[in-house]
């Protein structure tokens, strides 16, 4: 193994060998992400589409790889994939925005305990005096991205409520929770949605662990 090279692909090989090292953990993080991932009242093909933009958001680069492949599978365009990309990537650049209103709070003093309230997002109109160039850029970025394309409107909001729930913005998730229930979408699809989410996160780190062996064994030859 070169040191050199933290990612290669076939390291992603290693990940069975957690069925050996923790086998009853990874196998019920296996049956979970099976279920989270299988279709429902979503279709597998936009769970995937879901996967992809949430993995660009924990920067996973092994879930990359596995959910783009998995999405193609499941008949999804280079276009539709894309949409789901800036999504997450409107989505990632909002919510360190979004927690923009509590570094307001906290360069005037705000008193009071509470670091997030629901009234404190109406300070976002702030920046469109405060940096008015790049916040403008930002706001037709985000409609943009958000607008009905090859995908709908339910479904970008159904892919932005998970994105939200990795970035862990709650500005984000509630803005979008309203939105997609506006356009008619269900608590269950908002549920089988953050449950993509979920696993895809937690799968982030299990995936990440095939770093950790690699790293692992590299000390055990140097000692």
């Amino acid at each position: 193994m070169s040191t050199e090279s933290l990612y290669q692909k076939k390291y992603f090989n290693r990940l069975g060998e957690f069925a050996d090292l923790a086998p009853e953990a990874f196998k019920a993080f296996v049956q979970f992400d099976s279920l989270a991932l299988k279709e429902g009242i979503l279709s597998a093909k936009l769970k995937e589409l879901i996967a992809v933009a949430v993995a660009h958001t924990t920067g996973c680069p092994y879930c990359v790889e596995l959910h783009v492949t998995q999405a193609k599978n499941n008949n999804a365009s280079k276009e539709e994939t894309s949409e789901a990309i800036m999504i997450a990537t409107a989505l990632k650049a909002g919510s360190a925005l979004a927690h923009g209103v509590n570094a307001l709070n906290a360069y005037d003093d705000a008193e009071g305990e509470e670091l997030y309230k629901e009234q404190y997002f109406s300070r976002l109109k702030e920046f469109s005096s405060l940096n008015p160039d790049a916040f403008r850029a930002f706001i037709d970025f985000d409609t943009k991205a958000m607008k009905d394309g090859l995908l709908s409107g339910r479904e970008k909001e159904l892919i932005a409520i998970a994105v939200a729930h990795t970035t862990g913005c709650p500005y984000c998730i509630s803005l979008h929770v309203q939105g997609a229930k506006k356009l008619g979408v269900t608590k269950e699809e908002i549920a089988e949605s953050i449950m993509v989410a979920t696993a895809l996160k937690a799968g982030s780190a299990l995936a990440h662990g095939v770093n950790a062996l690699n790293a692992y064994d590299q000390v055990a030859l140097h000692t």
